[in-house]
């Protein structure tokens, strides 16, 4: 099987040049691990905002010890310093619903603590080689923390957008649509591609190893499925409609009484929702976020439509036809900017659909990185030749189960925390974070050419 490597700049710096592009990843994952911890005030820091999420305080101090465990004592080698709070920031050893009860370092105390670990992982940076392990290849493990701060800092965002009270949070509005209608949908070509990435240097094990996938014809949403097409499955009674929902899904919707995306309520000037704190109408030009799997799904099939497989949603966002390869991007192989992407929490809410033509795919295709992440219907499993790196707890524990995989990032995602490859996951009830969908379909006769 012959695979293209995508072309990644960081293979091409010298290791003077590989140090400073970590620390200032590090750096900006730190700039917002605090703003999201500033912005509140230490009663708010140790609150369980609800039992779907940790009290930001264990974040903070999670982020902390994941550092010290791999960039301190792995990689650095240096004496432990903390041992005593390993158990309490494991996030396998205590549910989230269950952390408030932990004898959790306060405020003041989880602020040193990622303090004095970040000054000791700076220099064991400045100092240890950049080859020879695995581990340090590449500042892999530099990489890998820097993504897990960035994980965290999205789900301390959707804390947030939990949380009761008035607006702490503050971002400049993204960019408007242009002027002119996309096209509803685009053709997908049949044919061979690679999927997944041997040749990313920060990729983390799931995204690995790169393999050829042979993907039909297929037919794609352009954008997101957008609020207002949203609300129209919403008011023609969708939620009511037994005929659209998955046995699960369905179960689901009555035994919550689900009736609307989370966060959205109606008023008698019809529907509006909240939005880290700001009550505002619904938008219907931007894609429709908070909603489950099990609500895509049940909005696919009243459409006429069905959602994406994972390789369908890959190979439209990373395969250039005309190079007969894939990209680490939609839009290339460069990193992504303000011109490309709605990412890095630069707003405070997804961009119209349409908004970024710059990150369009070859074939036309919009918004498949940023903005909302994207359910598709493809369960968690491995790649064929899957190996585990550097611990199962990070992919290989979830493989099976109920998950959905979710792709693209959202609005709340680094662009640090996403590329092509990047495989999300979670269980299909899930509603406070930051997903959407667009919807696929089968080519009609004739269509596929």
């Amino acid at each position: 099987m012959s695979v293209t490597p995508e072309q990644n700049p960081l293979l091409e710096l010298s290791p003077q040049d590989l140090r400073a592009h970590a620390a200032t990843a590090l750096n900006r994952a730190r700039a917002r691990s605090v703003g999201l911890t500033d912005a509140v005030d230490d009663e708010d820091l140790v609150r369980q905002h609800s039992k779907l999420m940790s009290p930001l305080v264990w974040d903070l101090a999670h982020i902390g010890s994941q550092e010290e465990l791999w960039l301190v004592r792995d990689v650095g080698g240096r004496e432990p310093l903390r041992p005593d709070i390993d158990d309490l920031y494991d996030a396998f050893q205590h549910p989230r619903a269950d952390r408030p009860a932990l004898p959790l370092l306060g405020p003041a105390e989880a602020r040193a603590y990622v303090r004095e670990v970040r000054e000791k992982a700076f220099d064991v940076l400045e100092t240890v080689p950049l080859d020879g392990r695995r581990l340090t290849e590449s500042a892999f493990a530099f990489g890998m923390v820097t993504q897990h701060e960035q994980q965290h800092d999205e789900t301390m965002l959707a804390t947030h957008q939990l949380r009761k009270g008035e607006p702490v949070l503050h971002a400049p509005e993204p960019p408007r649509a242009p002027s002119g209608r996309l096209p509803a949908e685009v053709l997908v070509p049949g044919g061979r591609f690679t999927m997944g990435t041997s040749a990313e240097p920060w990729a983390l094990d799931n995204e690995r190893p790169a393999h050829e996938v042979d993907v039909p014809a297929f037919v794609l949403d352009t954008t997101p499925v957008t609020c207002g097409a949203y609300l129209e499955f919403l008011d023609g009674g969708g939620y009511h409609e037994r005929r659209f929902w998955s046995e699960p899904g369905w179960a689901y919707r009555q035994q919550h009484d689900i009736v609307a995306p989370r966060f959205w309520y109606r008023e008698p000037d019809g529907w509006w929702r909240t939005r880290f704190g700001v009550r505002e109408p619904i938008p219907v030009r931007e894609p429709v976020m908070h909603v489950s799997y099990y609500e895509a799904e049940a909005y696919a099939n009243w459409a006429g439509k069905r959602l994406p497989t994972e390789a369908e949603w890959e190979k439209a966002a990373r395969f250039d036809p005309a190079e007969g390869r894939s990209r680490r991007f939609p839009w290339g192989d460069e990193e992504p900017t303000a011109e490309h992407a709605n990412l890095g929490q630069r707003h405070l809410r997804p961009a119209e659909a349409g908004a970024y033509p710059a990150g369009a795919s070859p074939l036309g295709v919009h918004q498949l990185m940023g903005d909302v992440w994207e359910w598709t219907s493809t369960g968690f499993h491995g790649y064929p030749g899957f190996s585990a790196f550097p611990y199962r707890e990070y992919s290989e524990v979830f493989f099976g189960g109920d998950y959905r995989m979710l792709r693209g990032g959202s609005f709340g995602t680094d662009g640090a925390a996403v590329r092509g490859t990047f495989r999300n996951w979670d269980h299909p009830i899930r509603r406070q974070i930051f997903a959407g969908f667009r919807c696929a379909r089968d080519p009609r006769p004739g269509e596929a050419g």
